[in-house]
């Protein structure tokens, strides 16, 4: 794929990956969202073990990337929600409600046993479709 139907995404308002990989890359006019986990700034997990203020805050990280690509959330066609413990869902359910409203994203939810940050139950990927306007 030629460069110019490919980009990289980091966001300069998001903590920083910890590995080698982007925020999201863009490809024609999808752009495909790395797995998100709830840090702060600093690359803090915010609010360990509280998958409501978790979810609200990976949400908030996946506006800005959105953003940063020329999207927002009501272009995301699929997400994909890894937790540590599947009884949580309802809380991530009524923030997803709360954001998406009547956009409801084609969604898969799965249980793991650990995340890749201490303190962390809540990691979501993503995947939208930039609107040609």
């Amino acid at each position: 794929m030629q460069d110019s139907q490919r980009r990289q995404i980091n966001s300069p308002s998001v903590a920083a990956p910890r590995g080698h990989f982007s925020h999201a890359v863009i490809a024609h006019d999808t752009i495909y969202v790395s797995g998100l986990l709830p840090f702060d700034e600093q690359g803090v997990v915010i609010a360990p073990g509280d998958v409501r203020a978790q979810t609200q805050r990976i949400f908030e990280i996946l506006e800005r990337i959105l953003n940063e690509a020329g999207a927002t959330l009501a272009d995301t066609v699929q997400l994909t929600t890894y937790v540590t413990d599947i009884e949580q869902r309802a809380p991530v359910n009524d923030v997803r409600k709360q954001l998406f409203g009547l956009c409801r994203p084609a969604s898969t939810l799965v249980e793991v046993s650990a995340l890749a940050a201490a303190g962390a139950v809540i990691e979501i990927d993503a995947v939208a479709v930039r609107s040609r306007s």
